[in-house]
């Protein structure tokens, strides 16, 4: 209950900023004013995994992500240009284990001959809002972007993929061979939580030609503050959030631009 309430003043906290530092560049006149809308849209290749506790050994799940862009550029604060963007994205999110042996080798499932593989494969609409900062050109040239904020999931669907019947996969053995792990609730539960929420920031270089308009490259990290299980005592688990890991391109078309000849 202590890291549920925390978790959600921390959420708050992040929206609350966001919000205060929108309705600033939005208002306030200290730097040059700016009307810029823009409009487009985004892919790229996400990989992710679940913080279990107790933990669960995992790599990294590899999906894809993509969909709509939004930018609002307001100011210009000395150097840097102050904006607000969002996007609604389609994201292919999960975990995929590591089922090793004591010796770091994969287990050989007996019934079948083959290494043990388990994957879970789970499809999220993804709409992260975010207050961004940049430095550099805006119409004509680069420019490097800073950008931080609150994000909001909801789950659509999942699937499984494991190459052993569950009732034959291979156990932790008392004499040290088998599994390293025995923790394989997970492979049976479902997602309870249907909403995700968490805090996502990245940076990234930004390309603008006043005709062919804005393509971005993007580094970004995403930390869940949610749970997709239960964490109260009677739960198995005390945490089992995301963590993800995006680059990907955005393309962004002016809809509405200031007019101001000095900007370059």
């Amino acid at each position: 209950m202590v890291k549920t309430f925390t978790s959600h003043r921390l959420l708050l906290s992040f929206v609350f900023i966001t919000c205060h530092l929108s309705l600033i560049t939005s208002s306030a006149q200290v730097g040059e004013h700016r009307n810029d809308m823009a409009i487009g849209f985004n892919g790229g290749m996400v990989l992710s995994n679940v913080g279990f506790l107790p933990k669960v050994p995992q790599s990294m799940h590899q999906g894809l992500t993509g969909g709509l862009s939004l930018r609002y550029t307001c100011e210009k604060y000395f150097t840097s240009i102050c904006a607000v963007t969002a996007e609604v994205n389609y994201a292919q999110i999960g975990w995929k284990e590591n089922i090793l042996t004591p010796e770091d080798e994969p287990v050989i499932n007996p019934a079948s001959g083959l290494p043990e593989e388990y994957q879970r494969d789970m499809t999220y609409v993804q709409m992260p809002v975010f207050a961004r900062l940049g430095w550099g050109r805006e119409r004509r040239g680069l420019q490097f972007f800073f950008q931080v904020g609150p994000q909001v999931g909801f789950f659509l669907s999942e699937k499984t993929k494991m190459n052993f019947e569950w009732e034959k996969r291979t156990p932790v053995y008392a004499n040290g061979t088998g599994r390293t792990s025995s923790i394989v609730a997970q492979d049976t539960m479902a997602v309870e939580h249907k909403l995700d929420y968490g805090i996502a920031g990245g940076m990234g270089l930004e390309f603008s030609h006043p005709k062919l308009g804005h393509f971005l490259l993007e580094g970004r990290y995403y930390y869940g503050l949610g749970n997709i299980y239960g964490d109260t005592k009677r739960d198995y688990f005390a945490l089992s959030n995301f963590s993800n890991i995006v680059v990907k391109l955005t393309y962004l078309f002016d809809l509405k631009r200031t007019k101001n000849p000095n900007i370059k």
